[in-house]
């Protein structure tokens, strides 16, 4: 039986950690949460979003722009997060609407693609 979600993992590329920890603890405002010390020596970062985790991990070769793949946030006021990335010169991709639901898309600074969605 599966009980629920316990990670998701993007990439970055290796030796990108301090910028991608400016952008997702910094920017997105999530907290970097500790790696067990048999992973530590891999590189990368681990966030926590809610209950759950999102664990970033160092890929090279891989060109995330090719990508539909992401993760979606789930926000409150999602007008203070448009204003928030837009103020820090993320380029704002408007997503195809879906009822219920108010939702924008970006590109992280690795070309990973993003989704903040508030639930209406």
């Amino acid at each position: 039986m599966i009980t629920g979600l316990h990670h998701a993992q993007i990439t970055i590329p290796t030796g990108a950690e301090a910028q991608g920890k400016a952008f997702y603890c910094e920017v997105l405002g999530l907290q970097e949460i500790d790696k067990p010390d048999a992973l530590k020596g891999r590189g990368g970062f681990w966030l926590e979003v809610g209950h759950q985790e999102v664990h970033v991990g160092t890929e090279d070769g891989f060109d995330r722009l090719t990508t539909k793949a992401h993760l979606a946030y789930r926000v409150e006021d999602i007008h203070h997060w448009r204003e928030r990335l837009e103020e820090k010169g993320v380029e704002i991709l408007e997503a195809v609407p879906i009822p219920g639901c108010a939702r924008f898309e970006f590109r992280d600074p690795f070309g990973n693609r993003v989704e903040l969605i508030e639930l209406l």
